[in-house]
């Protein structure tokens, strides 16, 4: 079973409490059920099993704590089921692709945007106490700020970061006139075990590791030089956790991240000893859509959720690739 994670003294207990994930077959939910069960929490998941996975939750599948819920969150009918006698709600599901927004816009809108308005209709209903939204750092675009502050204007580059922001929009306009509380995650590149190296739109280090075990080359778009702020999947879970139980946080918009950069290249360097491979990329054009440099300020997080990446970047990567290997 999964460590419980430390929260401050003076945050809410989970324990006991019904805790609704959508999304919670995907690479970041699964490890966010995992922390809440550790904290005693019974949990719901609802999933349309369109990205995530049912191999996810099988290790928490005959947890007497568990519900498991198939359906889509754009769907009215069945959010009012799943919503239904919840004291929490984390709201994960999404196209999480910027490659498959550009291509499906609407699709995209439905599963970030719809279902976010959804949710929170139903969870105002219901009476529900919180409602913690996953959010992109893919808000800022390519900003000519390295480090991203809340506080900066958005300017988003793709229709997933645009419905991304749309959902934002709507927490915040329902912790200012409904019962219910909000908090905004903005995570920037989450990563670690059960992220799906398969897909086309895979992230940045399962595909990099993946590749490299099958002994092929990583194509880097780009020269390389576009850096990126990783963070552990257990970090994003805590903030989660934190995001879910600190008081005083309604309406919050709080960058989740490492607070430290790394290239591709830089990244490239770290496999290279993990692994002890020489790796040589391949180097195509840079991808429409994608953002030159991404990096968190995470001073609102540290200050007001109490929140602190545990996991560096050397440790989360060494935990990734011995999945990967599991899994070859």
């Amino acid at each position: 079973m999964t460590a419980p994670i430390i929260l401050p003294t003076n945050a809410r207990p989970l324990g006991g409490a019904t805790c609704l994930v959508t999304g919670g077959a995907g690479f970041i939910g699964s490890h966010l059920i995992d922390a809440l069960l550790a904290q005693n929490a019974s949990v719901r998941v609802l999933d349309n099993f369109s990205t995530g996975f049912q191999h996810n939750l099988d290790h928490v599948r005959e947890n007497p704590s568990v519900e498991i819920v198939q359906g889509d969150a754009s769907d009215p009918a069945v959010v009012d089921q799943a919503v239904a006698g919840c004291d929490t709600i984390f709201h994960l599901a999404a196209m999480a692709s910027v490659p498959r927004s550009m291509r499906e816009p609407a699709l995209c809108h439905a599963w970030c945007a719809t279902s976010t308005i959804n949710l929170l209709a139903a969870a105002e209903a219901a009476g529900v106490r919180r409602m913690v939204l996953s959010s992109t750092s893919a808000v800022y675009g390519d900003s000519p700020f390295v480090s991203k502050r809340e506080s900066d204007p958005p300017a988003p580059m793709s229709p997933y970061a645009a419905s991304k922001l749309s959902a934002e929009a709507y927490l915040q306009s329902f912790s200012r006139t409904a019962e219910i509380e909000t908090v905004i995650l903005r995570y920037f590149n989450v990563f670690g075990p059960r992220q799906d190296p398969q897909s086309e739109y895979s992230a940045v280090i399962p595909r990099f590791v993946s590749m490299i075990l099958s002994g092929q080359r990583p194509t880097i778009y780009g020269d390389g030089s576009q850096s990126r702020d990783f963070v552990f999947v257990r970090d994003v879970a805590k903030a989660n956790l934190l995001a879910a139980s600190v008081a005083d946080v309604n309406g919050g918009i709080f960058n989740i991240g490492q607070g430290q950069r790394t290239t591709l290249l830089d990244l490239l360097t770290m496999l290279r000893e993990i692994l002890g491979q020489d790796i040589q990329p391949i180097h195509d054009p840079p991808r429409l859509g994608d953002i030159k440099d991404s990096l968190g300020d995470i001073t609102q997080a540290r200050t007001r959720l109490h929140f602190e990446a545990d996991v560096d970047m050397a440790s989360g990567l060494q935990q990734s690739v011995q999945y990967y290997r599991s899994i070859c």
